[in-house]
């Protein structure tokens, strides 16, 4: 399983190169180069900073979660664990979907807790971040109407329509997968006890799970998440928290582009940076790639003064730079000593 997953990793990695060798081939290297030269350290520093801000309240909503479901962990461990989370994510394929398991692991062993509840925890947390999200999306582009004439982008209309399509139809689907969560949990078990005895089946020492040991795993996360769902107090702060740290990637990128010296107004940032994270659903690592992609055709699709593509990618790229890498680098850290000292007391 390992080395499966690392061959996709590789190729995800792969596909981002590609990815990225077409949008600087498009953008042109040499203007690309110009705009990153020429760009302003101090505000760069200041993108790193507010990226930092993000991390923070990002992390201390999973405090608030895990809190919420009885986890014994400080702030700074849910801070270690949160970068640890954004670690996971953008070294495995299709974000988040990817980089749940290995965080539920990660909480499982930083905090001792079950691993269901873990995963209840990280689910809950990205749950949470959806929702400001879409909220604040909506009201960026409401405003960025009064602003601008909207109807002469095509690009930006199709936009406003996946806004306002999320919006309203992931809630809904949302309700009535909460509503039908029983009836689902028999169905998923089925499924998962049929893909695992598979699994099991092919691999040495591994022991072959039971139908009522994944029924018992799968109803302690809905237990689990019920329980987040009984603090109605906790979650107001923990989605207060989240949207806190919408906000700060939103300044980032606003802040991106006054460092290379063509600013934009904040109502742009506060819709694009929302719906260029849907890209980091594709199959290619943390979204890597494709992010940066969506950023770039909104960016130049919106009618803003000297915003041209080696304009836009230059800040995309010092945005993305800070909001992959930072928590990237730190996160690996995190993950590799938490590793370690599995290894060392396992022996």
């Amino acid at each position: 399983m390992a080395a499966g997953r690392l061959r996709a990793t590789i190729l995800g990695f792969a596909g981002v190169a590609v990815v990225f060798a077409v949008l600087f081939s498009v953008a042109g290297v040499d203007a690309l180069l110009a705009r990153l030269a020429a760009a302003d350290r101090p505000l760069v520093a200041l993108v790193a900073l507010v990226t930092l801000c993000w991390l923070a309240a990002w992390g201390v909503s999973l405090w608030v979660v895990l809190d919420a479901l009885g986890v014994p962990a400080s702030v700074p461990d849910a801070l270690l664990i949160f970068a640890g989370a954004m670690f996971a994510n953008n070294v495995t394929p299709f974000g988040q979907a990817g980089g749940e398991p290995i965080t539920a692991l990660l909480i499982s062993r930083i905090t001792d807790t079950e691993y269901e509840t873990g995963l209840a925890a990280i689910a809950s947390v990205d749950t949470l971040n959806f929702v400001p999200s879409i909220t604040i999306a909506v009201v960026g582009v409401g405003y960025y109407v009064t602003e601008t004439a909207f109807g002469t982008s095509q690009r930006l209309e199709l936009a406003l329509a996946a806004v306002v399509g999320l919006a309203v139809g992931v809630p809904a689907l949302g309700y009535l997968a909460w509503t039908r969560r029983y009836r689902l949990e028999t169905r998923v078990v089925g499924v998962v006890t049929t893909v695992a005895r598979r699994v099991a089946g092919r691999l040495p020492r591994v022991p072959t799970p039971t139908a009522e040991g994944i029924e018992r795993r799968i109803d302690g996360f809905f237990r689990a998440i019920e329980r987040v769902a009984d603090h109605p107090r906790r979650l107001a702060l923990a989605l207060a928290l989240s949207a806190a740290g919408w906000l700060f990637q939103m300044l980032a990128l606003w802040l991106a582009f006054r460092a290379i010296g063509t600013p934009i107004p904040l109502s742009v940032a506060l819709f694009v940076v929302p719906i260029g994270a849907i890209a980091g659903v594709t199959p290619l690592p943390g979204g890597a790639g494709g992010i940066e992609s969506v950023l770039v055709v909104l960016l130049v699709a919106a009618p803003l003064a000297g915003v041209t593509e080696p304009v836009a990618l230059a800040a995309v790229v010092v945005f993305r730079g800070m909001v992959y890498w930072l928590p990237t680098i730190i996160g690996g850290v995190v993950a590799a000593v938490v590793g370690f000292r599995a290894r060392a007391w396992s022996v």
